[in-house]
Order: C-alpha cells, then sequence, then structure tokens
C-alpha cells in the first residue's frame, strides 16, 4: 500500500451524494457525532459553524440523506411554515438573513417545533454573531445547539490534498505533500486553492505535481 492511500485510510471516510468522501478527523468529529444522534437532538435546531471548504454543506447532504429533509431558501421562508411535516436544512443562514425574512423564519422555526421536526443550518459564524433584530427569533436561535468545525490539523490537510488530487486523477508524490503542508495556511480554503493551483500549473506546463511545481505555487499564491 503506498502512502498516499495510507494518508487517507487513517480517517474515517463518510459517502456523499456527490460520490466525493468526507473525512472525519478531531477537528470535525463533533459535528459528525450531532448529525449522527439525529433524531434524538435535545433541541429543535443545530447549527453547524464552520469556514468555507470545511464540509458544512456535505454534513447538511448527510443530514438529508439520513433524515428526508429539504433545504429551504430564504426567500421560501414564509410559503414553507404553513405545514412543515419534515426535517428542515437551511445553509448559509448568517450570509442570507435579512430583515424581510426574520418573521416568516420564526413562523417556520415554530412550525417545525410544533409537528415535532428538527432544522439543520449551516453557517460561518455563531448566532450570537447574527444580525437579527427580531427578539423572538433571536432568542431561539440563541438557544440551538451549536457546534463548530475547528481548523484542520497537518494530518487532515495532507489526506485532503492527497484526497482531492486523486479526485481529480492527479498524482502526487508524498515529498510534495510534505512540503505543501509544513507551508501553508492550515484551511480548508487554502487547502482548496492550492490544488486547484497545481492543477492548473500541471496541465499547462505538461508537469508532474513534485516539489518544484508545489514551490511554485506556494510563490504563486503568496503562502511562503
Amino acid at each position: 500500500m503506498n502512502e498516499e492511500r495510507q494518508l487517507t485510510l487513517q480517517f474515517e471516510h463518510r459517502p456523499a451524494l456527490s460520490g466525493e468522501d468526507f473525512l472525519v478527523s478531531d477537528c470535525n468529529r463533533a459535528a459528525v457525532d450531532w448529525i449522527d444522534a439525529w433524531p434524538e437532538w435535545p433541541a429543535p435546531a443545530l447549527v453547524i459553524i464552520g469556514p468555507p471548504g470545511s464540509g458544512k454543506s456535505h454534513l447538511a447532504a448527510v443530514f438529508a440523506t439520513k433524515s428526508g429533509a429539504r433545504e429551504i431558501l430564504p426567500d421560501s421562508f414564509e410559503s414553507a411554515a404553513p405545514s412543515v411535516d419534515y426535517e428542515i436544512v437551511i445553509e448559509d443562514i448568517d450570509a442570507s438573513l435579512n430583515a424581510g425574512h426574520e418573521e416568516p423564519l420564526l413562523h417556520l422555526y415554530n412550525s417545525a417545533k410544533e409537528s415535532g421536526h428538527r432544522i439543520l443550518f449551516t453557517a460561518a459564524t455563531p448566532p450570537v454573531r447574527w444580525k437579527v433584530g427580531l427578539p423572538d427569533l433571536r432568542s431561539r436561535l440563541n438557544a440551538a445547539l451549536t457546534v463548530e468545525i475547528g481548523p484542520p490539523e497537518d494530518t487532515l490537510i495532507a489526506a485532503l490534498l492527497v484526497k482531492m488530487f486523486a479526485d481529480r486523477q492527479v498524482q502526487v508524490s508524498t515529498d510534495a505533500i510534505t512540503y505543501t503542508v509544513s507551508r501553508m495556511e492550515r484551511s480548508f480554503f487554502a487547502a482548496r486553492q492550492i490544488v486547484d493551483k497545481a492543477d492548473q500549473m500541471a496541465m499547462a506546463e505538461k508537469k508532474r505535481i513534485t516539489v518544484p511545481l508545489m514551490k511554485q505555487v506556494l510563490k504563486t499564491l503568496g503562502d511562503i
């Protein structure tokens, strides 16, 4: 078994609807555990907090598959509120919520709660930082379960890089992965940027992804 394969096998894999895998590690295990705990949540709503690329949407898709949840967009809060007989997913709520959505969201929340259904929110920030003017809605959101996906550890970053290259059917040397992880920003977003740029440069220059190419990638992106 090669070293690249060993890197990803040390993590639990969760299949996504898209066919991609989600790597479970210490930074996201609490969020995964809450998804697994449904429907035994001690509150009507769960908020998964994390930066871009951290897997919030993947976990929302896993929840939807597990529970039969439907994603509701802000403009549909009002029409969905009168009769909720399903679990609900609302993504990126902190970025999409505005004053005009607050009353409909309160009704949607109350309707889901009264019918015994759950709401999964995803967001980049915790509810206490959301700009919610309606006191009743604010108190309900602040009382939701919250779980944060933390910064990825080095071993997860390495496994993510290997996985993202493999998803593109691109081979990368172990040395190149080790070099990159030791010099890059520790974030999911940075990992995605690096893989995108490395793939582009490798194709344009017809080169394999090795340490010299990754050094060039990091310089281009300003990571070193």
